[in-house]
């Protein structure tokens, strides 16, 4: 049953498992949510759903957190290297990414391609409680994913977790919610688009890049990009990537070993 564009239900695990009253809750509120249906899970497999309501994807509350299941594989939120590039940043080692931006206290920071959420995370905790990170993420199901998991996932890292429940995600397409901002109102723009050849294959990173948004980043975002901010525009990509000649990112930087670099453009306003 595809309800709009989005080609999903919603279901929880099986019985007899732990969290059951809080994963029959957020099925619910995922369902009404997205506006696709919350389905009794019964002893049905999920291939089996997905066949029987003709959608390509199911978002499964397990363990009262959402995971993506598709063909292709699955998806569900963790931070990634976030935890130990937090934990170098304490140290006083840097981040490359952090580096890029610019990022001190205080900042206010646009994040136009959510993904996994992990640069968001840094970028949380380098701005501080004082900043702010609105991170975007063109495909709803994603999106869904990964804000619930910034929201609720737990752990022992305090420092980590401040910064993950300080990000405000909005489903949306960066082109046109950059429309809609006005000039010079936050710092930076950060993209970071899919790569058309993947730097390594696991079950998550599968079910992300077939629902990801696969299109190249435009001219006219980062115009509007350099519109919206104040000091930096900033785009992730292979190190020999010929997006940073096509776009006009001039400078780049990054780990002097690293098979990825991040263009910037300085803005003199």
């Amino acid at each position: 049953m595809r309800t709009g564009s989005i080609s999903a239900i919603v279901t929880t695990v099986r019985r007899g498992q732990k969290y059951t009253e809080a994963n029959r809750a957020l099925a619910a509120r995922t369902a009404a949510a997205l506006g696709i249906p919350n389905v009794p899970r019964g002893s049905d497999s999920l291939e089996e759903l997905r066949a029987a309501y003709g959608v390509d994807a199911a978002l499964v509350a397990r363990r009262g957190l959402l995971t993506l299941v598709t063909a292709e594989g699955e998806l569900f939120f963790h931070p990634g290297m976030a935890h130990l590039r937090i934990k170098n940043l304490l140290l006083g080692h840097g981040d490359h990414l952090v580096t890029a931006l610019g990022l001190v206290e205080g900042m206010h920071v646009l994040d136009c391609t959510l993904g996994t959420g992990a640069d968001a995370i840094v970028e949380s905790f380098a701005v501080g409680a004082q900043g702010t990170v609105t991170a975007l993420e063109a495909n709803p199901l994603i999106a869904a994913v990964i804000a619930d998991g910034l929201a609720h996932a737990t752990g022992d890292n305090y420092d980590m977790h401040a910064a993950m429940r300080r990000i405000t995600v909005h489903h949306a397409d960066a082109l046109t919610y950059l429309r809609t901002q006005e000039r010079d109102s936050v710092d930076v723009v950060y993209f970071d688009p899919m790569f058309r050849r993947p730097l390594h294959e696991s079950a998550g990173m599968n079910a992300l890049r077939v629902l990801a948004d696969m299109r190249a980043l435009t001219e006219e975002a980062v115009a509007e990009a350099c519109r919206v901010a104040r000091r930096r525009v900033v785009m992730k990509e292979r190190r020999e990537s010929a997006e940073f000649a096509r776009l006009g990112f001039d400078t780049l930087t990054g780990g002097k070993y690293s098979r990825i670099a991040y263009g910037v453009m300085e803005l003199n306003k």
